[in-house]
């Protein structure tokens, strides 16, 4: 190979997507020894040497221009004050983590034990070749502003306080819409802010630039209102001190129209309310108990809105509805800063997207039929997935119309477009069943309760408000297992299938159980055995209505899990039963059926087994594309097999045209939207890669799913068994502690379609 292809190779490689380091699992091919050498020496000197020539290529061959340093010195983190720079550190890694799931930002978070500004501000200028992008986290007042105004001045990169700006940002699209809703003009509303941080100082700033009049502020601190008279104000609280005769919080808030808190809890007392102005608005943001509490201030007010910081109530001033999108938007144009504009612009967008109507999928994870702007929805929620386009190309165009950006973003659509394949929809996908799971939890039986992981499982759900978990097994072993690791599962039921025998529920179960099956082989003496096992109590408390639904099949292999369900609940009328996976992929789920109950469907079957996977699909708020895979294209090859999927797709076709499915079709040509075309322009799959995989047999969809698995480090959620009369859901053997809150979470959110169907 001639020096000039060499590197021209070595800088392809280096440009192609983010570097290996980065990722979990390298980005970029590495098995073979010249795919080494482009990687390293000696290709890597061609990179070096663009960049050494041009500094903007860093951008080009590193992982510069999607990496963030998260940076603090743990003075003031959370609610927990000065608790120095390695206590701070989980703080800063789980911000690295949200910046990841929100936005795709790759983060380093770097935490300096030092307090004093020139040495902090020093230490992260030196740091600017290797990141994009600078958040300053959890930093005291009042040196968190002259820190940020210096690397502002300094450094060639955006940087942001997020204590300041991020609340901020949030806090004022929540008091342009609560204004507009309770028709007050933002420029006359009397304001009081309670607290002088860096986030209330921020807050305040922006709530001016957004349209408030000055003088209209009062600010207090721990000491009473900030006032002009006060001896030793330092510059920050000056700018905000007033000359009128107030002294108190009490005096403040009498008839102002406005209450931000950024203090601590329970300092707004219901008198205090009652004396504020008609149609007030409360933002009291003190974590993790607000400055009045929820409940009392709706019982005190019926004219009011207000919002907190906590995310068990309406209006959550949360900041991740903003930096990871305001970092998206200034890292993909190269911004030299963020600045007043991109705020503010971020702010817009915020306060416009609750005013949009809101995506199901939004409605499905709150539990609730039509979310829509009012008092109780003045800001997105956090899983609106409206928020990385919307808030990230607000913050990209104000940056580009203000001179900060040195890349400019032409096509805004394809921008659009690259934004919503940053995160792979397997990410809200569980978010969102999450979110509903919590706003309406059901009782799950664990029927393997005398296992570790279902315990840890079992303390989780109860722990997030999933579930209300049931405990089955030796009652003994159980407890032994929660005193041995301290689980928390206090007040949890625990219930010994062979200490119910003489009981009266009991006794029902067994009767019912032998009257479905004393035509199939039981007797009396059978069905009392039977009810011992865990699996058939399980089930059995299902069916009448003890428990909502059941998690087994941790300990058993598939069949004698689900024979227990099918015996005691059977399917739905008219039904059959089969097994789903979703698989999370860097490119969004698959759903793969069936996996694990139908050995070998004819086509009938199959054509059943697929509508009852198209059904399931979309209660996950996913369009249906199926693909009915075998090893021939549309007919290129006869055989037993293709014959079948051929003939499936004629059944389906024919009785559910409203099904977009096509086949019999190869599993590479399903997942490739332009090679399908180029191929087969007729297929009715066309316009998008298929997301739902039909297989022609138990075999092929269990072999496909466990290899992807295992070597595509895909994550399996399932087996979801569908078309059971109730509820009922099958672990995989052996499933993680993860995958067994995940098939938790999906089998209450069955639960409550379930219970909605059946009012």
């Amino acid at each position: 190979m001639n020096n000039n292809n060499r590197k021209k190779d070595a800088l392809q490689y280096h440009a192609m997507g983010r570097p290996g380091k980065i990722a979990v699992v390298p980005t970029k091919p590495h098995s073979s020894q010249r795919d080494l050498s482009l990687a390293y020496s000696p290709g890597v000197a061609e990179p070096c040497l663009a960049i050494a020539e041009n500094s903007e290529d860093a951008y080009k061959y590193t992982a510069k221009g999607n990496l963030v340093a998260v940076i603090s010195n743990g003075t003031a983190v959370l609610g927990l004050g000065d608790i120095g720079a390695q206590a701070g550190k989980p703080v800063m890694e789980g911000k690295g983590l949200l910046f990841k799931i929100f936005a795709d930002i790759d983060v380093f978070d770097i935490e300096l034990d030092t307090k004093n500004v020139d040495e902090f501000v020093n230490i992260v200028k030196a740091l600017e070749p290797t990141f994009g992008g600078i958040n300053l986290e959890d930093i005291k007042a009042p040196e968190c502003f002259e820190i940020e105004r210096r690397l502002k001045a300094e450094m060639n990169i955006p940087v942001m306080h997020d204590d300041q700006h991020g609340t901020a940002i949030i806090s004022g699209a929540a008091l342009i819409n609560a204004c507009e809703l309770q028709g007050k003009n933002i420029s006359e509303v009397k304001i009081v802010v309670n607290g002088a941080g860096a986030a209330a100082i921020s807050c305040t700033a922006m709530y001016v630039a957004v349209g408030a009049s000055k003088e209209n502020i009062v600010m207090l601190d721990s000491k009473g209102v900030i006032r002009t008279d006060r001896e030793g104000l330092d510059a920050t609280k000056a700018e905000w001190a007033t000359d009128r005769d107030i002294h108190t919080l009490e005096d403040a808030v009498k008839n102002s129209d406005v209450f931000i808190g950024l203090s601590k809890a329970d300092v707004l007392t219901a008198e205090m309310l009652k004396s504020m102005a008609p149609k007030p608005i409360v933002l009291a943001m003190a974590n993790p108990n607000p400055e009045i509490a929820y409940e009392l201030a709706v019982e005190t007010r019926d004219d009011l809105i207000m919002g907190t910081g906590r995310s068990d109530f309406p209006n959550q001033v949360n900041n991740v509805l903003g930096f990871p999108y305001i970092f998206r938007g200034a890292l993909d144009v190269r911004a030299t800063a963020i600045n007043e504009a991109m705020k503010i612009a971020a702010v817009k967008a915020i306060a416009e997207l609750a005013k949009q109507p809101v995506p199901e999928e939004v409605n499905i994870a709150y539990n609730v039929n039509n979310i829509r702007f009012g008092a109780d929805y003045v800001i997105p929620k956090p899983t609106d997935p409206r928020l990385i386009t919307e808030v990230s190309i607000a913050v990209a165009k104000a940056a580009i119309e203000s001179g900060v950006a040195r890349k400019v973003i032409e096509d805004w659509d394809a921008y659009r477009e690259e934004l919503h394949k940053r995160l792979g929809k397997e990410d809200r996908l569980i978010r969102n069943l999450t979110a509903k799971a919590k706003n309406s939890p059901k009782r799950v039986v664990f029927a393997e309760a005398d296992n570790y992981k279902s315990l840890r499982a079992a303390q989780i759900v109860k722990e997030e408000g999933i579930a209300f978990p049931i405990l089955l097994g030796n009652e003994q072993k159980i407890k032994g297992l929660i005193e041995e690791y301290a689980f928390e599962l206090d007040g949890v039921e625990i219930i010994d299938p062979l200490a119910e025998t003489k009981s009266e529920r009991f006794e029902k179960y067994a009767d019912h159980l032998y009257s479905k099956r004393q035509r199939r082989g039981i007797n009396k003496l059978d069905s009392r055995k039977l009810m011992t096992n865990r699996n058939y109590f399980a089930a059995s408390m299902v069916e009448f209505g003890d428990a909502d639904t059941l998690i087994s099949g941790l300990t058993r292999n598939y069949a004698s899990t689900i024979r227990p369900a099918l015996q005691v609940i059977g399917a739905k009328p008219g039904s059959r039963v089969a097994g789903m996976y979703i698989m999370m992929t860097s490119r969004g789920p698959l759903f793969f059926g069936d996996t694990t109950v139908n050995e070998n469907p004819n086509a009938q079957e199959l054509a059943e087994i697929s509508v009852l996977l198209d059904a399931a699909v979309k209660r996950f708020n996913v369009k249906p594309r199926l693909a009915m895979l075998s090893y021939s294209n549309f007919g290129s090859n006869d055989g037993a097999i293709s014959d079948k999927v051929r003939d499936a797709v004629k059944i389906l076709h024919k009785e559910h045209p409203e099904i977009v499915a096509d086949g019999e079709v190869q599993a590479n040509f399903a997942l490739n939207s332009e090679m399908l075309a180029d191929n087969f322009p007729f297929s009715t799959l066309n316009g998008a890669p298929a997301n739902t995989l039909v297989f022609p047999n138990l075999e092929s969809g269990n072999i496909a799913y466990k290899l992807l698995q295992s070597v595509g480090n895909a994550e399996a959620v399932g087996p979801i068994l569908l078309g059971m009369n109730k509820p009922v859901h099958v672990l995989q053997l052996d499933s993680s502690v993860r995958e067994i809150v995940n098939m938790v979470t999906i089998a209450v959110v069955d639960a409550i379609e379930h219970q909605a169907m059946n009012k």
